[in-house]
């Protein structure tokens, strides 16, 4: 149990790294300074675990655990250091692309496995990996006055529902461990990028 929790540690940071890099291009591309860049990266890479602990009823982790601001401290000055904030146009998007793309499957899997953790049912695993993963992209997308992503962008809800479903299924056959988790990890990240290259999207009412 103790090594499934390491990789869920991992998840999380790997996700709260990979949104953190998103949250910072999009204050760039928006020409913030640099305080706004900084609160719209913090608030993509912790918004949704602030959120999905809200609705487990406990106080959000990072207010104990400041591992996460580390990460976001680290990431950002590797972004400014690599001169990401120099990338305009079509680089900019791709590497914003997969940064959220990552963050998006990341939090998605860590979330849907601390509903399992809480004995929570199928739906509720998958309603608490999916506000993991999409609650910090709809504040960053809110707090610049655009459409949030899930709204109108391809499939990306659908993945996340989709890996998380498929993590409690595993878990239900007693498939667990780290090779279920990173197999889930590379399987989700593979379709939402391929998904978004190649212009799937659900159908427009």
């Amino acid at each position: 149990m103790s090594g499934l929790l390491f990789d869920m540690d991992w998840l999380f940071l790997v996700g709260t790294a990979a949104f953190s890099v998103s949250g910072y291009l999009i204050g760039v591309k928006k020409r913030f300074d640099l305080l706004g860049v900084l609160i719209v990266a913090l608030l993509t890479a912790i918004g949704g675990g602030v959120i999905r602990d809200i609705l487990l009823n406990r106080i959000p982790v990072i207010f104990f655990d400041a591992s996460s601001v580390w990460v976001i401290t680290a990431t950002l000055l590797v972004s400014w250091a690599m001169s990401l904030h120099k990338v305009y146009g079509v680089g900019m998007y791709r590497v914003f692309i997969v940064a959220d793309s990552i963050g998006l499957i990341a939090f998605s899997l860590a979330g849907a496995e601390l509903g399992i953790h809480y004995g929570l049912n199928f739906f509720g695993v998958l309603f608490v990996g999916f506000v993991t993963a999409i609650g910090g992209g709809i504040v960053r997308d809110m707090m610049v006055n655009d459409v949030p992503f899930i709204l109108h962008k391809d499939v990306y809800g659908t993945v996340s529902m989709l890996v998380a479903g498929l993590l409690y299924a595993a878990n239900s056959l007693g498939w667990k461990g780290a090779t279920v988790i990173w197999s889930l990890f590379v399987l989700g990240l593979a379709i939402r990028l391929i998904a978004h290259w190649r212009d799937f999207r659900l159908p427009q009412v």
